[in-house]
């Protein structure tokens, strides 16, 4: 998995030549691999290996992007004619250009994003490692009678950048994870669930045990699920919900959203969003997180951005264009696949955890939404207005009574965020959007 910087430091060299006034490459080489087993046998394998060349050019404040998987001379001289006609044909955007050289990164720490072991793992080994965490979910209950399949997949890239400021840069990353997603039944119906595990090294997943019959549990504690009669009380989300309701303000402090004016933080920077114990923080730079990185799309060093503060909205999200949209500068945040411009994506963005245990939180509850599932996209971001389908369990006397669904909690999401009243300490980083167990001190929960 070698890539040859020659190969985009001749393709921008010749650009200008063409009249490009700047431009810069992804060279991104990847290999992928996915087997699901379903009850024991083998249905799916599927494994590929792929190189592609993104390129962008500048004529002026006139831009374009292409990309391709054929690296050959006559493709490389296609793609430069193509990109050199369409950059000319653009209209001129005067926030258009390249990061100021003095920003581009100059060092390229190792943040342990690479791990050998998971290329040289036999296709049989990955194999069984799906089948294993299957017949654990199959074998912890005899109330688990039937299965969804498991999953082991892994990913390793080599990813290379170049712009005409003379800047080459490159890392190798990689991934592995093991899932399984099971059915329960008893009198009362049937129920599903999942449960996984992933991580930058093979060593760092969970047993498939342990995988499965967590998913086992998962779905077990679902089985005879009623409504409940339309209240407001505390809500609990679980560390899996939390994440989503933390990736809606990681929408709403992306730049993209500001400058269009379709976010409810608009004009927000330095105001009190939550409780002071809430800090939130972006950050590509811790060691083997999913989201690390050396530098983003832009060739521009990753950084520990604090989004919030003890409360309050510090800083946005932002690449190099919608900071200058905004008059600001970039957050390091660019980020891009080899056919597309750079946009805003975090990458390790999470809530500091608190130091409660989630049973501490939930006993604090007389009465009230313990939530394991969300379903629907019922979130405004320009107004905050938050409305989705949910499932859990419910809480009576602190303590988990019986499962839930077909429920609908409702809120703001400013009011949301200014009622989180507990933080759990059960912070795990399996997403790059992540973040504890959280409780919120009233919401509206719509059952029946």
């Amino acid at each position: 998995m070698a890539l040859d910087p020659q190969v985009v430091q001749d393709l921008l060299r010749t650009a200008q030549q063409r009249g490009a006034t700047d431009g810069d490459a992804l060279l991104v080489d990847n290999e992928s691999f996915e087997v699901q087993v379903r009850l024991g046998e083998v249905e799916k394998v599927q494994q590929s290996h792929q190189k592609r060349l993104g390129l962008r050019l500048f004529f002026g404040q006139r831009s374009a992007t292409t990309s391709t998987a054929d690296l050959s001379e006559a493709s490389l001289r296609q793609l430069l004619d193509d990109t050199c006609a369409l950059a000319q044909a653009m209209a001129e955007d005067p926030y258009a250009g390249l990061p100021a050289p003095a920003d581009t990164v100059v060092a390229f720490p190792d943040l342990e994003l690479w791990d050998e072991a998971i290329g040289q793992l036999p296709v049989e080994e990955r194999t069984i490692l799906a089948q294993q965490a299957e017949r654990a979910a199959l074998d912890y209950d005899s109330r688990i009678t039937n299965s969804e399949g498991g999953e082991y997949s892994c990913s390793q890239s080599h990813v290379m950048y170049a712009n005409s400021h003379g800047l080459v840069g490159h890392y190798r990353a990689g991934s592995a994870s093991l899932s399984v997603s099971s059915i329960a039944s008893d009198a009362s119906g049937m129920q599903n669930d999942y449960w996984y595990g992933v991580g930058r090294k093979l060593s760092q997943l969970p047993s498939p045990a342990s995988i499965g019959q967590e998913a086992a549990r998962r779905a077990l504690r679902r089985l005879g699920a009623r409504k409940v009669p339309t209240q407001r009380v505390p809500v609990v989300f679980d560390p899996s919900t939390a994440a989503s309701l933390l990736g809606n303000l990681c929408s709403a402090v992306s730049g993209s959203a500001l400058y269009r004016g379709a976010s409810f933080l608009v004009d927000a920077l330095g105001t009190r969003l939550a409780p002071e114990n809430v800090t939130i923080y972006d950050d590509g730079t811790l060691p083997g997180a999913l989201g690390s990185k050396p530098f983003d799309g832009e060739g521009l060093p990753t950084r520990c951005t604090t989004v919030v503060e003890q409360g309050i909205l510090r800083s946005y999200l932002l690449d190099t264009y919608t900071a200058r949209k905004l008059g600001m500068h970039s957050t390091g945040n660019a980020a891009r696949s080899a056919g597309e411009a750079p946009s805003v994506s975090p990458t390790n963005f999470y809530l500091v955890p608190g130091s409660y245990a989630p049973e501490d939180i939930i006993a604090s509850v007389p009465c009230g939404l313990y939530v394991t599932s969300l379903i629907g996209f019922g979130v405004n971001q320009v107004t905050g207005d938050y409305s989705r389908g949910a499932s859990g369990l419910w809480i009576e006397n602190g303590a988990l009574a019986y499962p839930v669904e077909e429920i609908t909690i409702a809120g703001n999401l400013r009011e949301m965020f200014a009622n989180i009243e507990m933080i759990g300490n059960d912070l795990d980083m399996r997403r790059r959007v992540t973040a504890p167990t959280l409780k919120i001190s009233a919401m509206t929960v719509a059952g029946s």
